[in-house]
C-alpha cells in the first residue's frame, strides 16, 4: 500500500527506496520508542502521583519492549539495561532436537 501511494518508491522523499525492511526497521523503533515512552509515564504515574493502578498493563508493553529489542543486535544495550532495572538474568542457552 506504501509504495501505492508513492510513499517508498525510488523517488520517495522518505530515502528508503525499495528497501522495505528499512522501513519495517523504522516503523519498529517508532515504536519501540513509544512503548518507551509509556514505560516512563507510568513509572512517573507510579513513583510520584501514587497511581500504582497503571503496573497492571506493564507486562505487555515490557513485553512489546523486549521482543522489539530482541530482533536488532544494536539494541542489545537496551535489553541489558532493562535486565539491570527489572533484576531479571537474560535468558541463555542451547537447544538440540525439538522442543
Amino acid at each position: 500500500m506504501a509504495r501505492k501511494a508513492g510513499l517508498l518508491g525510488a523517488t520517495s522523499a522518505s530515502g528508503w527506496g525499495d528497501d522495505f525492511g528499512e522501513f519495517y526497521r523504522a516503523v519498529e523503533w517508532m515504536g519501540l520508542q513509544r512503548h518507551l515512552k509509556v514505560a516512563g509515564i507510568f513509572a512517573r504515574l507510579t513513583l510520584r502521583d501514587g497511581k500504582p493502578r497503571y503496573l497492571a498493563d506493564a507486562p505487555r508493553f515490557m513485553g512489546y519492549i523486549r521482543a522489539t529489542a530482541n530482533r536488532y543486535r544494536q539494541l542489545g544495550p537496551l535489553l541489558k539495561m532493562l535486565d539491570q532495572i527489572e533484576g531479571t538474568e537474560p535468558v541463555t542457552g542451547f537447544a538440540y532436537g525439538r522442543m
